[in-house]
This record gives C-alpha cells, structure tokens and sequence, in this order.
C-alpha cells in the first residue's frame, strides 16, 4: 500500500521529490538536532493523486489522523481543545522553492471556543485574537476564495476608525470584532459559516494546499523558472510555535551570507512581535538581524551557531526562517538560498577557498546565465543628479522604464514593447505578473528579505525595496519624493539595484567591470567590491577552460568582430557570413551582376566585388591569425540585395503618371524583382544552390579567400580558412560546388607561388541532409549545424512570422517550454543532430563537428551538444563568455549545483 504521511523523525534532505523542499529540510534539521516544533509531511505523490481523481487518495486521512494523534500525545494537547489547545501550521512545499506562489494556513484549530483557552493559556487575550483573526483572513482566502481584499479593507477601515498606523495598535476587543466582521464577510460571499470543528479546518486546508499547485500564479511562476507541472507540493504540517506574543517574541528571515552580493556574515530580518507571514509580505519594516543581538542576545547566539551549522552541512548559501516564541527559538525552514548572479560567483569562489566546496563543485554552482547579467551594463552616476530617494539594495542591476502602479497595468505596456517599472507599496504573490513584465521592482515597504527582495532575487530581477522616503498611492497612479516631486504614471525613472537609488529620468549607461575585465582582461583590485567580483568569474572561466572539451568559435563578420570575440576568449570564427559584406557601398556592385545581360558584364561586376572580399577576408584571418576561420559562401537570395518592390513600382508609376518615362534603371531593377520573385524565399534559391546557377559567383568568392590566405601567408602569418558550402541537401551538390572551389584554389596557388589549401565542409540545415550525413560526410571535410534553419525545416515554421503570431499561446499551453529558436529541440532537432553526427563519423572518422546557429551560445544548448559529440560551438562575441562558462560545466560530472529554484 502507498504511503502518503511521514514523520519529520523519518525523513531527511535526501527525499526532496517526495517530501518537497520544505519538509525534507525540516526533516533534516531535526535529523541534525536543531530546535524544530514537530510535525508531519503529506507527500507529492499524494497531491498528484489528489490532481488526478480529484479527491482525496484511499488511505491519506487515516495516515493523518494517526500522526495527528503522536502530534497531541507528544504536546499533551488535542488540536483545538477547549484549553490550551493545540494549533498548526500548514504550509505548501514542492522540490523546488516557490516563494508565495502557494498558500499557508497558520492558526489550524481555533474557533470560538478554543480562542478563550488560548487567552488563558498565553496569558494574553489580544495574541490570542489576533491568532484567531490570521486564521479566518487565511482560510476565508485561501480555502473558501474570498476575495483577500476585502479582508484587507476591512482592517483598514477599523484602523482609521480607532486611528491606529498598524493592526499592533488595535486592542483585544477591537479584534475580536474583526473577527466577527471577517465571519460576516465569508458568510455574505461564500454563502457558508467559517468551519468551527479542527478537524474540517486541517482536512480543508490540506486540499487547499494541494489544488494551489495550479493556482495561476503557480503555474506562472513554474513557467519563468523551468520548473516541471507535473511535481506537485507535499504539505507540511507543524505544530505553531508563536512570535506574537509580545516584546520577549518575534519572527526573522535569515541568511547564511548576503545573498545579493555573497559577502559572509549574518544578514536578514528581525520583526518583533510578529510571525513570519508579517515579515516576508513587507506589511511593516523589519530591523536589521544585527539588531536582535540586543534585543535578545541568548536567541541571537543561537541563531548564529544554528546557521553555522546549517551552512557547513550544506555546503552552500542558507535561506533560514525563525520564530522566537518568548524567549526560545525555533527553527521553521531551511534551504540553499537564492542568489545573485554576483552572489553567486561570489560564494562559488569564497566557499571553494574554505574548502567546503572543490573548484569544479564551484564551477557547478554558477551559470552562463547568471553570467550574462553581469555583462549587461550600470549606471553611470558621475554626474550631480541627486536621487529621488534610497531604499534597500534587494537585486543588483540598473533599469529604466515608465513608472507604473498596477501589476495588470506592467503586463499590458510590457506587451505593447514599453519598458516599465514596477511601483508597489509592497508586492504580494498576485503581483507575480507585474514583476516578470517589469524591468524593475520597487516598493515603499519591505525589508531585504520581503516577498519583493526574495522573488526578485531569484528571477535576476533589479529591485529597491523598503523606500520608506517615498509616499507610494497606488488608489492616485503616483508616488511623492520626500523634496515633493511626484512621479505620476508612465514617468520614466531609473533604478539601481546595486545601491538602492532611484532618480528621475533615464540615467546613462556604461560597462559594468565584468565587460571590463573580458574586453582588457584586468581583473582589477581583489578582495570585497568589483575587484572580488571580477576576480571570481575570472577565476570560474580559467577552470571552464581547463575541464571543458567543447572549444568555443564566434560568428563574426568583421575585423572588429573577430579582434573583439578573441580578446573574449573565442577560439576560432565558426561563421563568417559573406553576405554582409555586400551591404552598403557595395550593393551597387551587386545589383549590377544582377542586371548584367551577359557573361562579359557579370564578369566585370564580379571583378569589381573580388578585390573588397578579399580585404575583407585578409583583415578577419589576421585578427584571428592562427585560429580557424569558417567562412560561409553566399546563401540567401540574390532579390534580398535589390530594392524594395513597392517602393519601385511607386517610382515608376509616379513617373508614368506625370507622363515621364521612368529612369531606366528603376526599370531593370523593378523587372529584376519580379523576376525573381519567390513565394517562400528561405526555401528557394539560396544557399548551394544559387551557386550552381549563377555563374562565376562561388569561384570569386573562393578566389578572394585563396588570395587572402596567400597574402597573410607573404606576411608571415598563419592564415587557417575553412570554406563552408550553405544549405546542402544532397552529396552530389557538394560534390560539384567542391570541385570548383579546388580548381580555383590551384589556381591561386600557382599564381601565388605557394600552396593554398582550404578544408571545405558544409552547414547541414536540412533534414534530408541530417538524415544522409553519412553520403555528405564523404564529400564534406567538416560539418556545423545551422540549428536556425534545421528548425524551421524540421517544425516547418517561418521564424519571422511565427514567433510573432502564436509562440506566446504555445508557450503558454506547454507545447514547448521554451522556444526551439532559443533552446535546442532535443527530441526533434536534436534527434537530427544526433543522427548526423553518427553518421558523418561513421563514414569520416576525423570529421569535425560544430554549431553555427543562434543554439550555439544559448547555455542548455550547449549542453547538448556536449552531450552529442560535437567539437565545437559558435555564437556570437558577446556570448563566447557564456559559452565557455557552459562548455566547462557540461564536462563536469558528479558535481552539485547550486540548485535554488
């Protein structure tokens, strides 16, 4: 028979998937003897019954009314007895932590008669009404549907009544009116009482928990972080411990190190007098953790040898919560905290150094992502603008967007291609929408350890919390600066993450010191700060580039670009596409190879185009001098270089219209569009084939590369071009367009007075030419994948249109977690990929093997391709850093990451 209930005595860290985050850490606690209030956890496997049938799975409730029944033997209590009764917590849990995405129900077994027991027991009759009050306002929510704001309305209309800032100035009968108020309210919405028996109130409580793993905020936020729909919560069920009973009581949020900059020492929240949902939903500002030391230095020394603790047997960044219920701690939760990106790289470098962690476990624990956002740039502040107003530092970063007031109202203009900012008293799990639309998030409330900060962080989201300077009216659409600005809707301000300031108006921008270091390689100071920062992602891209075996090449078309991706760390060009070098100046030259009517005139166009591609050719090889450069022959359609058709025939019928005679050329270049005209152009005349009808086209391309490698050679260089042949689909293209490029470069040679040889390989892009890799393979001296194209190919989807017209409702309905253009297909392309690379080796062992597509710097991606065999992946410069870092960490094995979700 399944097992739905286990004990937190009979579990541990180990039985995540089963246990969920939550109650496997408070197993785990309790396994390590720290003071955690005893309980029990309903499992995953039991919520995905409950999702599937719809009710409750055979066995569960008898499984919870035993543990319920060791849960009152061991306190002496019955949950919700007359006097002094029992209470609990029920709290959701998956595998992987979603902050306020699911509900929590706290007070479980009080009702009218049981409140006065706990008045007698406590000694205080307004803890134990508020307690009854945080009962009804969470059940009528969260179990019963009720509107929360009407709760929330009525708290403040009391308080406005009795004149009284928060609910702590509102005595004992001022809350048990509110109770009877809230009772009314669910009772008008939900045509039903609020349930007096204990046992209705768990077992509804329990379901509630379970049917809010598909709340959409949930799901929302499943969608964001990659996290799987199919996992389920378990439910954690624990005896209330008490942080509300006056001065000798109160709630925290802790961390092991600061989880937005990774710096050591004690950081987090202190709210006296309050319990834990008062300090993570940023209701009331927190004091600094530091300040418990003198509020109660006993529980603080505690708090900081239990984190110690923690921090050692995890080996990672620790996120704590506590309650200490007149004068005695207790732990509540535990788990690997989310961080930073500069955190991140930050704790991988300073827990490797106190060996708590080896150097490739550090590797692990940080990301090419996380990389990423520590390229992007910061605000330069040199100038004398003054802030509107500081708040805390929640999540590093710089953004600048319109001002807005509404999650709902981010959403929108987000979708409409505005930037904006969040502006919030404080957020609440509802706000979740608003906040991944947003560039930024800021809130006049909240500590660093609010809903705000902690989903924030986690998201790599810029946040300024706890900007108590500001007067924020969300009812007015506006915020007031303390010297009287006011900041209305749609006002553009900036927000720095990194320093907690917010300014009017868009601040400039510069490079932050991470692209420092990659563009000049100086690491700059070490130790705390910049220097420490950029000494670590140093550091993790040394020990990417010594275990990986995937080198890293860049797409670059340029000079600029090629100089630029090796000083980032690029081993090569992957992809030098030929055609941009035909835009500008040149696209004159062009349309007249286009227009020729005849060999002599196509000739002396192409003539006239040789000499610039072989410039062009020679400044890339000597930027890349002893480095391969891949470059790819001309592939997309020759009407992509011609003007625009419309714009044309307005030309020539304005002309007509006035009775001229239209300009010849305009003329020739219109009959020339049309002519060539393609339904579907991609799947037209490009790539290998434009070669095979064109004449002279590949032969002076092939001749400005062999000339510029015999001119870098004459120079004394180490020139080491690759010609690479687009859009192959058949060996026997291949096989002619080789020929040709071989009979030109003997030639070059001769002329040259020294050997000019060019590997020549192709791109395969197409299915037909994945799936006869093996017949290619004997022509081809190496292939890349041009995984753009192959998807389009594969799914038969038209990129430019596509992503437009129905990726977001895809996504949306799970056809794919994310886009095949962004992350590679691994069941379809990736199958393709696979098939290719076995058979291409079969028939060539020594093939070499790469990636050209956007897939090629996108970190899951490269991971496959890892996975698959392939020599090398290439992207573009600025994502080579990205690429190494992932390259490296897809060659490590056995390693923990830093899993925080």
């Amino acid at each position: 028979m399944v097992r739905y209930v286990y004990d937190f005595t009979e579990g541990g860290r180990e039985m995540a998937g089963l246990l969920g985050g939550k109650g496997s850490n408070l197993a785990e606690m309790t396994r390590l003897g720290l003071p955690v209030p005893p309980g029990f956890v309903i499992t995953t496997e039991a919520c995905r019954a409950f999702l599937t049938t719809g009710g409750e799975p055979p066995g569960m409730s008898r499984e919870v009314s035993d543990h319920l029944a060791a849960l009152e033997e061991a306190a002496g209590r019955r949950l919700g007895q007359r006097d002094d009764p029992l209470l609990l917590s029920v709290r959701s849990g998956a595998r992987f932590s979603m902050p306020g995405m699911m509900e929590t129900i706290l007070d479980i077994g009080l009702n009218d008669d049981s409140v006065s027991g706990l008045a007698k027991a406590s000694g205080s009759e307004r803890f134990a009404w508020d307690s009854y009050r945080r009962l009804v306002q969470m059940f009528g929510a969260t179990v019963m549907g009720v509107d929360a704001a009407l709760f929330e309305r009525a708290m403040t209309d009391l308080e406005e009544v009795r004149g009284a800032g928060d609910d702590l100035r509102l005595d004992a009968r001022d809350l048990a009116g509110l109770v009877e108020t809230y009772k009314t309210v669910i009772r008008r919405e939900t045509g039903e009482d609020f349930p007096q028996s204990p046992a209705e109130q768990l077992r509804r409580a329990i379901l509630a928990v379970f049917q809010s793993w598909n709340g959409e905020r949930a799901r929302l936020y499943r969608r964001r972080e990659h996290i799987p729909d199919d996992l389920g919560t378990a439910v954690s069920v624990q005896r209330m411990v008490f942080g509300n009973l006056g001065a000798d009581s109160g709630s925290g949020v802790a961390f092991t190190r600061d989880p937005a900059t990774g710096r050591p020492g004690l950081y987090g929240d202190y709210l006296p007098d309050a319990q834990g949902e008062d300090v993570v939903s940023g209701i009331r500002n927190t004091v600094p953790l530091s300040e418990l030391e003198r509020l109660d230095a006993a529980s603080y020394t505690g708090l900081r040898a239990h984190m110690e603790t923690l921090e050692r047997h995890y080996r990672d960044l620790c996120d704590i919560e506590f309650t200490i219920e007149r004068g005695t701690l207790w732990m509540l939760q535990t788990r690997v905290g989310k961080r930073t990106a500069e955190a991140a790289f930050a704790l991988a470098a300073a827990l490797a150094d106190e060996g708590l962690i080896t150097p490739d476990e550090g590797l692990a624990r940080v990301s090419g992502e996380g990389l990423a956002r520590l390229m992007f740039p910061r605000f330069d502040t040199s100038g004398d603008g003054e802030p509107l107003a500081r708040g805390l530092p929640a999540s590093p970063g710089a953004a600048v967007g319109a001002a807005v007031f509404h999650s709902a109202d981010a959403v929108r203009r987000a979708a409409a291609g505005e930037k904006v900012v969040l502006v919030r008293q404080e957020t609440n799990p509802d706000d979740l929408p608003g906040m991944i639309a947003a560039q930024a998030v800021l809130t006049g409330r909240g500590g660093k350890t609010s809903h705000a900060a902690v989903v924030a962080r986690g998201m790599g989201k810029v946040c300024v919390c706890g900007a108590e300077e500001l007067t924020v009216d969300t009812g007015a659409r506006r915020f007031t600066a303390p010297d009287g600005t006011v900041v209305e809707e749609g006002t553009v301000v900036s927000v720095d993450g990194s320093t907690g300031a917010v300014y009017a108006g868009a601040v400039p921008l510069v490079d932050s010191e991470v692209m420092r270091f990659l563009e000049t390689g100086e690491t700059g100071e070490t130790g705390e700060g910049a220097g420490g920062l950029v000494d670590a992602v140093a550091r993790a891209l040394g020990r990417a580039d010594t275990v990986r075996r995937l080198e890293v090449r860049a797409n670059a078309d340029t000079p600029e670009d090629a100089a630029r991706a090796r000083r980032f760390g690029a081993r090569g060009i992957g992809l030098c596409r030929t055609e941009h070098m035909f835009l500008g100046e040149r696209r004159k030259l062009v349309e007249e190879m286009i227009l020729a009517d005849s060999p002599t005139a196509r000739d002396r166009a192409l003539a006239a185009l040789l000499p610039l591609q072989r410039q062009d050719f020679a400044g890339i090889l000597e930027a890349m001098d002893g480095l391969p450069v891949t470059i790819r022959l001309l592939d997309p359609p020759l009407h992509e270089f011609l003007p625009d058709p419309t714009a044309l025939a307005v030309r020539v019928a304005a002309a007509e219209a006035r009775g001229d005679l239209p300009a010849a050329r305009d003329t020739q270049l219109l009959a020339a569009v049309n002519r060539m005209h393609e339904e579907n152009p991609m799947l037209g005349l490009r790539g290998v084939r434009l070669g095979l009808v064109v004449p002279g086209l590949v032969a002076m391309q092939v001749r400005a590369i062999g000339e510029a490698v015999a001119e870098r050679l004459r120079a004394g260089g180490d020139p080491r071009a690759e010609i690479m042949v687009p859009l192959v689909g058949d060996a026997r293209e291949l096989s002619i367009v080789g020929e040709e490029v071989r009979r030109v470069l003997a030639e070059v040679s001769e002329a040259a007075g020294t050997p000019v040889g060019c590997p020549v390989g192709t791109m395969i892009e197409l299915p037909r030419a994945a799936l006869t890799a093996g017949r290619i393979a004997e022509e081809a001296e190496f292939f890349s994948f041009g995984t753009n194209d192959l998807t389009q190919t594969t799914w038969g989807f038209s990129r430019d249109d596509v992503e437009a017209e129905f990726f977001s409702a895809y996504l949306d309905k799970g056809v794919f977690p994310a886009s095949p253009f962004e992350t590679i297909d691994r069941d379809g392309v990736g199958r393709l990929v696979g098939i290719a690379v076995a058979e291409g080796r079969a028939a060539r062992p020594d093939l070499k093997i790469g990636v050209c597509g956007e897939h090629g710097g996108d970190p899951d991606s490269v991971h496959f391709f890892h996975a698959a065999g392939l020599d090398y992946v290439s992207c573009s410069p600025f994502r080579v850093p990205v690429a190494r870092l992932e390259a490296g960490r897809a060659a490590l094995r056995d390693t923990g990451a830093s899993d925080s979700r």
